[in-house]
């Protein structure tokens, strides 16, 4: 089994992809003028880990602080009806995101969804599929797995630094159903069952969930689910569709609720969420301990704390975040795509969406925005 371990070093808050400068493992020096900042870096072995981090203004930055649990907010928030929750979304709901949505009210937020075999076995998937930090707190890590061990060898490898790990059982793409994974496990209960079972049984200290979509035939939803639960499962995410829905299909909110009065553990319900009152309409047609938003919160990332469309100030926030944690142009200019979405006019989307470089996103935003990068 791999082994992690951490490094402090200092870097500069600009870089554009922080572990190039950590080949060696040398820690810099830099003086307070040079506008650097100390970072702590997970690694594993002689590969990095994570800790691609931004400016951070408090003293105890390279301090690790004990993680908090979802089970806390789950069960026990006292402050508030639900929790909100940032969806998994392959390649956009990575640090700098992530980070950027905890600022609008998200309590909650999912890494993308990894490949257990490949987060495993190759030192690319490991670097560039997960970077963290101390303020990333609470994450869970999605992996999409087709076999227990993997599953199980995944998550006892990331447990000391997420705060849960999430099997996908939802996602429909032809490639993953063709692969043994995602929704191809709503078909496979035992299975499913075998996989959680795995991972319990390495005694980790954090929760193990599953995020599903709802089948035709609602009993056999209720049937994995309550299978799940058995081996104890700590919490669900329920997309109300099916795997052969299409994304302008009606949410089906009964059956989330169907599915949150058959279990005794939080759930959290998926699909449709695209401002705060879609949100305060689904908890309160289904009663679910959490309400979680994909495409919604690409959109506008400040929708849980009722903002009708993305603030400018959030904009501004996300291009100081990104540059600092070095994102690269396609991720950058796609997450713009979507904040600007319903702001722009026509004419201007047709521009800005074929700039070619974050130079020139920059410089688009400075002339037509007043942009202070």
């Amino acid at each position: 089994m791999k082994t992690l371990r951490n490094i402090f070093v200092e870097i500069p808050i600009f870089t554009p992809v922080a572990h190039d400068l950590l080949e060696d493992e040398v820690s810099k020096q830099p003086s307070k003028k040079d506008n650097m900042i100390t970072v702590k870096i997970y690694q594993a072995n002689s590969n990095l880990f994570s800790g691609k981090c931004d400016r951070l203004d408090r003293d105890d930055s390279t301090v690790t602080k004990p993680r908090s649990s979802p089970m806390d907010l789950l069960f026990y928030n006292n402050e508030k009806k639900y929790i909100n929750v940032c969806a998994p979304m392959v390649r956009y709901s990575k640090l700098p995101f992530r980070e950027l949505v905890r600022g609008y009210d998200v309590d909650l937020a999912y890494t993308p969804m990894i490949l257990a075999a490949d987060f495993l076995n190759s030192q690319y998937a490991r670097d560039s599929e997960f970077t963290t930090n101390d303020r990333d707190d609470p994450l869970i890590i999605q992996f999409a797995a087709h076999n227990g061990k993997d599953l199980a060898d995944a998550a006892e490898l990331v447990a000391p630094y997420v705060n849960g790990i999430d099997l996908n059982c939802g996602c429909p793409q032809r490639w993953a159903i063709s692969e043994g994974i995602g929704a191809h496990l709503l078909s496979n209960p035992e299975l499913v069952k075998d996989m959680i079972q795995q991972v319990k049984g390495r005694g980790l200290s954090i929760p193990c969930s599953i995020k599903i979509r709802i089948h035709s035939d609602l009993r056999e939803t209720v049937e994995l689910a309550k299978r799940a639960e058995s081996m104890g499962l700590d919490f669900l995410a329920v997309h109300g569709r099916t795997r052969h829905q299409k994304s302008n299909a009606t949410v089906n909110l009964d059956a989330i609720k169907l599915i949150k009065q058959s279990l005794n553990i939080p759930v959290i319900a998926n699909g449709d969420i695209f401002s705060f009152q879609d949100a305060e309409r689904v908890y309160a047609e289904t009663g679910v301990n959490g309400v979680m938003s994909a495409r919604g919160i690409l959109q506008n990332p400040a929708l849980f704390a009722d903002y009708h469309t993305t603030p400018w100030e959030c904009i501004e926030r996300f291009v100081r975040i990104s540059l600092a944690y070095g994102t690269n142009h396609f991720i950058f200019h796609h997450h713009l795509m979507y904040m600007f979405e319903n702001v722009m006019s026509k004419a201007e989307r047709k521009t800005f969406n074929i700039l070619p470089s974050i130079p020139a996103i920059l410089d688009h935003l400075e002339e037509h925005y007043g942009l202070v990068a």
